[in-house]
């Protein structure tokens, strides 16, 4: 639908935030941070369900500062990482009646990237229905105080992230360099810090697709980790989120990877540019050692390539 046909009955809202796209997009998404600033303020939010996939539920229910609840059932419609975000949400209010809206969540990157400005978009079935919901429930401003909440939380969560850019020059041609980042027996030979081994290693090679591998460290505890290919462009650029998993399978680190793969001749500058936040307070720990594990995995990616007997080949 196109703005002229839905503007008499939509709200639109934007803001900007200091925070880059990944980390607001994270805080949208993960049921663990929407909780803690969903809703206006006074406010507080049960997540009871949120399904991060296309025709998955989001379920929630706000609490107002007089008691009264909320409840709030939303399907997932599109699903673009880390940009785009559409759901049809559904819910009721205390007269009884519903109030049924598709919400367009878009995180536009500002300037040099370190900015995000998110516009909401908030379509009712009419206007009659959109009216009431600004003249008697507050709606835009409610949805102002939302997005003032999200501002206040960023800075916590961006305290527990950490970002490294790392360059390396490495003795084969990029096509081959390039290769062993998606080829699963190449990429288990490298991948980790030194000392470790990766037992289970798997990958589909494709946009959106995914890959898992299992580390294990010389004292045999293993970290497992995965995520999805967000771009692939041989043999220039791999994009991929990097998820690492507790010992009850869940998310305890949130990251993405950018690798980029320039020929020198015959040989590759390979620039690695990577940010990760913890999800958990007790990961936090985990940034302390993100800029050796990174390095020791591209020192055997190194010796790899340049090796005499090199895989790459």
């Amino acid at each position: 639908m196109s703005d002229a046909e839905t503007s008499d009955r939509e709200i639109l809202i934007s803001r900007v935030f200091t925070a880059p796209c990944e980390l607001v997009w994270l805080a949208m998404t993960d049921p663990r941070h929407v909780g803690q600033w969903w809703g206006p303020r006074g406010f507080t939010t049960t997540i009871e369900e949120m399904n991060l996939v296309v025709g998955g539920v989001w379920q929630h229910v706000m609490h107002g500062p007089d008691g009264t609840d909320y409840p709030n059932y939303s399907v997932f419609k599109e699903i673009v990482p880390p940009r785009r975000l559409v759901f049809d949400q559904g819910g009721s209010i205390p007269d009884g009646s519903r109030v049924d809206f598709r919400a367009t969540w878009s995180f536009d990157p500002v300037g040099a990237g370190d900015q995000t400005k998110v516009t909401i978009r908030m379509v009712f079935p009419t206007k009659a229905q959109r009216d009431n919901v600004v003249e008697f429930y507050g709606a835009i401003e409610g949805a102002g105080q939302t997005l003032d909440r999200l501002g206040e939380h960023l800075p916590e969560l961006a305290a527990a992230s950490r970002e490294l850019t790392i360059v390396r020059v490495i003795g084969a041609p990029r096509e081959a360099v390039f290769r062993a980042w998606l080829e699963p027996t190449q990429l288990a030979q490298w991948w980790g810090p030194k000392g470790f081994n990766n037992p289970v290693c798997e990958t589909d090679g494709k946009e959106g697709g995914g890959w898992r591998i299992v580390m294990r460290g010389p004292d045999g505890v293993e970290y497992p980790c995965h995520g999805t290919y967000r771009a692939i462009v041989p043999p220039e650029l791999l994009v991929f989120s990097n998820i690492a998993t507790g010992p009850d399978g869940s998310a305890i680190l949130d990251g993405i990877t950018r690798v980029g793969f320039e020929a020198v001749g015959d040989k590759t500058r390979l620039t690695l540019e990577t940010r990760a936040t913890a999800l958990i307070p007790e990961a936090v720990k985990h940034l302390e050692g993100m800029e050796a594990g990174w390095s020791q995995s591209i020192d055997r990616l190194a010796v790899l390539g340049e090796g005499t007997k090199s895989p790459f080949s």
